[in-house]
């Protein structure tokens, strides 16, 4: 049987897809071009006058060591969330699946992080570990630690990768839920039935049929970590104290809002997206080759 789709013109498969041409064109690849045009022009201090200077806004991060440092606290705030946000979601997910009486309503509940904006993921963590009234603070100072994420570096970078695992958490749990009920039964059943346990028959059957799905949530929780944690680190430390937690979206953001620096921050913003794609198109050349679809 032919399940092809048939048109009955040639304009319609257009006009179908014109809608989500439109999105893209106006709010990924337009903003896109206006930050690559932005990044080869300065503007005087009160935005009546801009020059084109080539590449020199790129020229003065290269020559900025708060600049590598911000790359290092990028990468390593992306993968320490990237390794915990996938490593719980791939833990609740596996308890999740199990048939347990109110399983339905435990699923539930993990999801509901997935639905809270950044910003208040970012807030409810920070009167959880406010040092003069969160309960988990009190906790860690009768524990003898002497817990100020607002004077100590260390400190904040813990707070903000907590912020950001908590809310990935959700979306990781879900696709992997997806993967592990899609997994037939029948080859878990034989492998028990062959006398493999059950951490054997996880690691040996289980993960590598959820290889597709996790090579997916990799690429997916990467971008995350390099974009979409704006939110929580402003809410949370303001990239503070000292830089400590200043990762390269956020430098893009507060040199383009604070310092008014639009040609440096547009230069910001290239580098990163061209980082992001690099990190893509490494993933895609050697992890995709360890999924089994």
């Amino acid at each position: 049987m032919d399940s092809r789709a048939i048109f009955s013109g040639r304009a319609l498969p257009y006009l179908l897809l014109a809608p989500q041409l439109l999105v893209s064109l106006v709010f990924f690849y337009w903003p896109a071009v206006q930050a690559l045009w932005q990044s080869f022009l300065v503007q005087d201090a009160f935005g009546l006058s801009t020059e084109f200077v080539w590449f020199e806004n790129y020229a003065q991060l290269f020559k900025d060591s708060d600049y590598y440092y911000a790359i290092g606290v990028t990468f390593l705030f992306a993968a320490i969330v990237a390794f915990l946000s996938l490593g719980f979601g791939l833990l609740f997910a596996a308890m999740a699946d199990r048939h347990i009486k109110g399983a339905q309503i435990y699923r539930t509940f993990l999801f509901l992080p997935y639905a809270v904006a950044p910003a208040v993921a970012s807030v409810l963590f920070i009167f959880m570990f406010q040092p003069g009234l969160g309960l988990f603070a009190h906790l860690l100072q009768a524990a003898g630690i002497d817990w100020n994420p607002a004077l100590n570096g260390m400190q904040a970078m813990i707070l903000v990768i907590l912020a950001a695992t908590w809310k990935q958490i959700s979306y990781n749990f879900l696709f992997f839920l997806a993967g592990l009920q899609s997994i037939p039964k029948s080859v878990i059943e034989a492998a028990a039935i062959d006398g493999a346990k059950p951490l054997r028959r996880f690691w040996t059957i289980v993960f590598p049929l959820l290889s597709p799905t996790t090579f997916f949530l990799i690429v997916v929780n990467i971008t995350y970590t390099f974009f979409d944690t704006l939110g929580i680190i402003d809410t949370a430390t303001g990239g503070g104290p000292n830089g400590a937690t200043e990762t390269l979206v956020y430098k893009v953001f507060q040199d383009g809002r604070i310092g008014s620096d639009l040609g440096g921050s547009a230069a910001q913003s290239v580098i990163l997206m061209v980082l992001v794609i690099g990190l893509t198109a490494i993933q895609f050349r050697y992890v995709e080759k360890k999924v089994h679809y």
